[in-house]
């Protein structure tokens, strides 16, 4: 299959990919039609996912498979008035129904709109009058089942809650009941074209509510290069990301560039996450590819990797947070294998990456996918020397590249700011060395990456303004050993609450923010202080307070070292 859209399929250096690359496109190319069912024609038994999860239950399904299933998807939601254009928001966790959604939803011509479980009231409201959602899927046992039900009053444009089971609510639709009554499906008049919306994610800014990144339908295309050149999967591979299908993550692994390839996908649905479980599917399911942010290989070296069999374990990949050297040296001499970093958005496919050919080098994020016309630039608008620590851009001079975001729906404004002039400006700095490997130095607009989780200090500070407690705040980033970064709040009192600085008022703003919005994003370091630093002109310097925690780390490391000397 990676054949019919690939030139050359192989490449032995760097220079060599660079010069003849080229992903070929079809014309309306639509990824349900081309690839998921084209599979099922050629090789209807291809193993295509692998799905398991915390109760023991294990289904293999083949393309085949999912042929049937999203077809009769498909034909279920055309029976509920969905069709080309429409809006419909995915909150399915890992469950399987997510990629009969997601496929059935692409073959109708409709736009998908995956979101995460740990949304609230609020969170829903918003997405739902921001995009026009006309339905909303979701697991029927979860405890976002309140969330949507109490959204719906400020939500005019949602027609159809569908629940995937196993409990119904009142006022949902049975998606069981719906796709085994299905009629045969029919593909719709109207086709798609390369131009139009396929999926958007909400992302978030510094400012203002989360934007929606806004994909076309070749996007999966853009992605040939993730899963083939940077995960180095074959299609004999079983492939295991670690992600909430609510994140962009989960299309990079789980879904496009795997089934293009036409490799197994491994799925783990579980409540919570442990190491062990993680090394026991890997152990029992023998699987041979693994993707996931630094911080899940943080725990996974914590355990003693000698009471699981990982032989099957031959090339793993992370993304999500920049990787620290020990973490990568401890992987590697445990496992033998070399973390191989890589870099994106939401907004992009892999911009930058270690590929197979290449020998890493720890902490670097590797070399341009040559999809994209990558650079650096300095403040002023000049190209970064080597070793100058510059914004990383994506110039389109020559055209959108495959893979690259269409716009912020709905937002002009918002995409004119970070595309003008032929040039995408990613909002993230980094430094190239003599090698030309592209290291990661962090956030140019503050944004905050927790965990693989990308959190905006815009919504938290919202959040905590709301309480009486607050009347100002600044919401920044602070090292963390296991998670990365971790969220901080930076607080000023009102009058009511001076003196009342303790713990039971740190953990009932915690637990504010949590109600508020989604819990991943609570601070977990508050730090009340009697005014914040600013400009003349008014606006929260930031910098100032991440400058004074690194210098306040700095100097408890130094403390600490001279004791243990």
């Amino acid at each position: 299959m990676v054949e019919r859209f690939l030139e050359q399929v192989s490449f032995t250096s760097q220079e060599d990919f660079n010069e003849h690359l080229k992903i070929k496109v079809p014309e309306n190319f639509n990824f349900g039609y081309d690839v998921v069912d084209q599979w099922a024609k050629e090789e209807p038994d291809r193993k295509a996912l692998l799905w398991t999860n915390d109760q023991g239950e294990h289904i293999q399904f083949t393309f085949s498979d999912l042929k049937r299933y999203t077809d009769m998807t498909a034909s279920y939601l055309q029976s509920l008035g969905i069709g080309f254009g429409d809006k419909v928001m995915i909150i399915l966790k890992r469950r399987y129904e997510f990629w009969f959604a997601m496929v059935a939803l692409h073959k109708l011509g409709a736009v998908a709109i995956p979101a995460t479980f740990l949304l609230t009231k609020n969170d829903v409201v918003y997405r739902n009058n921001a995009a026009g959602v006309k339905a909303i899927m979701v697991v029927g046992d979860d405890p976002i089942i309140s969330h949507v039900k109490d959204a719906l009053p400020e939500s005019p444009t949602v027609e159809h809650l569908i629940s995937i089971g196993p409990l119904v609510p009142e006022g949902f639709d049975d998606f069981q009941k719906g796709i085994k009554e299905a009629v045969p499906f029919v593909r719709p008049e109207r086709h798609n074209t390369n131009d139009d919306i396929m999926l958007m994610y909400f992302t978030s800014g510094t400012s203002g509510g989360p934007k929606m990144v806004a994909h076309d339908f070749t996007y999966p295309l853009g992605h040939i290069v993730t899963a083939y050149f940077w995960h180095n999967l074959k299609p004999d591979s079983l492939h295991l990301t670690i992600a909430d299908t609510g994140w962009g993550k989960a299309v990079w692994g789980k879904l496009y560039g795997q089934m293009i390839i036409g490799c197994n996908i491994f799925v783990y649905d579980h409540q919570k996450f442990t190491p062990h479980d993680i090394l026991m599917k890997i152990h029992t399911y023998h699987v041979t590819s693994l993707c996931a942010p630094p911080t899940i290989y943080r725990f996974l070296i914590r355990e003693d990797l000698s009471k699981y069999d990982l032989s099957s374990l031959e090339y793993c990949t992370t993304a999500g947070e920049a990787l620290n050297y020990p973490v990568y040296n401890t992987f590697l001499k445990l496992t033998g294998i070399k973390l191989m970093e890589g870099f994106g958005q939401t907004e992009t496919t892999l911009t930058l990456g270690n590929f197979p050919w290449m020998t890493p080098k720890p902490g670097s994020m590797g070399k341009p996918n040559p999809q994209y016309d990558i650079d650096l630039l300095m403040p002023d608008g000049r190209r970064a020397e080597d070793g100058e620590k510059g914004e990383i851009v994506i110039r389109t001079d020559r055209g959108k590249p495959l893979g690259l975001f269409k716009e912020y729906y709905c937002d002009s404004k918002r995409t004119r700011e970070v595309w003008h002039d032929n040039i995408y400006y990613t909002g993230d700095v980094a430094w190239r060395d003599q090698d030309g490997y592209y290291w990661f130095v962090g956030r140019a607009d503050d944004v905050i990456k927790s965990s693989g989780y990308r959190i905006g200090p815009f919504e938290v500070e919202s959040a905590l303004m709301s309480h009486p407690a607050v009347v100002e705040c600044a919401i920044t980033g602070v090292p963390d050993e296991i998670r990365g970064m971790v969220v901080k709040a930076t607080i000023v009192l009102s009058k009511e609450y001076k003196g009342k600085e303790g713990p039971e008022l740190i953990e009932a703003l915690q637990d504010h923010v949590k109600n508020i919005t989604a819990p991943y994003k609570y601070p977990r370091v508050i730090e009340f202080v009697d005014e914040l630093p600013k400009t003349i002109s008014g606006k929260i310097r930031r910098v100032e307070i991440r400058e004074r925690d690194m210098e306040r780390l700095e100097h408890k490391q130094k403390r600490d070292n001279k004791k243990r000397l």
